[in-house]
């Protein structure tokens, strides 16, 4: 399939998901009392979309790269976030489980990506 926008990158989608389910976690009480995890983790969640689509418009592999990198970050840091969230008992084992997983299979296809773009020349 040949990608002709961001939102055709599969790890894009990925992380719209993970994004979504981020806000549904942080609008709930007790969560969403802790404004500034809350403000954070959907920072760091955001980022990885917004990371991937501003990479995308970029002119060179190398650069796209960059930005795939960036996103791969973001996505480490959504995901310690959620151990305090977790800790702090504002997500359960289970949401707290298919959270970290769905920004564990988000971070792969970055990184395949990435893996993907280096082997192209």
């Amino acid at each position: 399939m040949k990608i002709e926008r961001f939102e055709d990158i599969q790890g894009w989608q990925e992380a719209r998901l993970l994004t979504k389910k981020i806000y549904e976690l942080a609008n709930k009480l007790p969560f969403k009392r802790d404004r500034g995890l809350c403000s954070q983790i959907q920072q760091a969640s955001v980022s990885i979309m917004a990371n991937i689509a501003e990479g995308f418009d970029r002119q060179s592999k190398k650069e796209f790269s960059r930005f795939l990198y960036y996103a791969s970050g973001s996505a480490s840091e959504t995901q310690s976030h959620l151990y305090v969230a977790l800790d702090q008992k504002y997500i359960s084992d289970v949401d707290f489980q298919e959270t970290y997983n769905q920004a564990k299979k988000t971070k792969g296809l970055i990184n395949g990506f990435i893996s993907y773009l280096k082997g192209k020349k």
